[in-house]
């Protein structure tokens, strides 16, 4: 379960920060020392600065390898599109690493592309047919990025081809000119997450996403929080 497909009225987005910052000292009561320390560090790497977009990733497995990506190398967010099919990670590869991140679902790449540059975003299309920026000369530090990973067949929609601020690719070597997408998202989210903790200085998460993060988090962490919650902080 995302943490977006949670509406249960305890959820961080319907509490101010003040609330949430009660119940995170609350929740925090009932984990091991070493358990908190552990959260806090995840958190410490974790960002918006860089995010993904996924469009129509019809193979679970792929998707599924995306969400383990992004929770690896620190990427808070994905943004999905599903007019066509929708995007259903397989729990045996996520390997509940879905509970850490924050999936956010679009209906169409529309929709999607305007939420992202209301948000401040680069729209970056991942293709091999555009020689534009690769891994190393991407310009990290120009300002926030999505990186857009198409169907696998296809690739990107026209649509984000005609949108798209840049295009980016992986070089080759060999005799074939593209790789499957989670092997081409492994390599970008890893080699541009990088960069970015190296160059830039404002990719940290800022501290009111961290503190209602850290409350999802708790939530999946402590056993029986709800029931914690309800019978602490009562519905009125």
């Amino acid at each position: 379960m995302t943490n977006t497909e949670n509406n249960n009225p305890l959820s961080a987005d319907e509490l101010s920060l003040d609330e949430v910052r009660e119940r995170n000292e609350y929740l925090s009561s009932f984990l091991l020392e070493s358990r908190i320390d552990t959260l806090n560090r995840a958190l410490d790497m974790r960002t918006e600065y860089l995010t993904v977009m996924t469009e129509n990733m019809f193979h679970a497995q792929n998707a599924s390898a995306i969400v383990r990506h992004c929770e690896a190398f620190g990427v808070q967010n994905i943004h999905t599109v599903e007019d066509l099919c929708p995007f259903l990670p397989t729990l045996n590869i996520a390997l509940g690493t879905d509970k850490w991140i924050d999936v956010k679902r679009h209906a169409t790449t529309a929709d999607a592309i305007k939420d992202l540059r209301k948000e401040g975003y680069r729209i970056i299309a991942t293709t091999p047919h555009h020689k534009s920026c690769t891994p190393e000369t991407f310009d990290v530090k120009k300002g926030k990025f999505v990186l857009v990973f198409g169907t696998e067949k296809t690739g990107v929609s026209e649509e984000i081809m005609a949108e798209a601020d840049e295009f980016l690719q992986i070089p080759m070597c060999g005799m074939v000119d593209s790789l499957n997408v989670s092997a081409s998202a492994a390599i970008l989210i890893y080699m541009l997450s990088q960069r970015m903790r190296l160059e830039c200085d404002d990719w940290h998460l800022s501290d009111e996403k961290r503190t209602r993060t850290l409350y999802d988090w708790y939530r999946y962490a402590v056993r029986d929080s709800e029931a914690l919650l309800e019978r602490k902080y009562p519905k009125k």
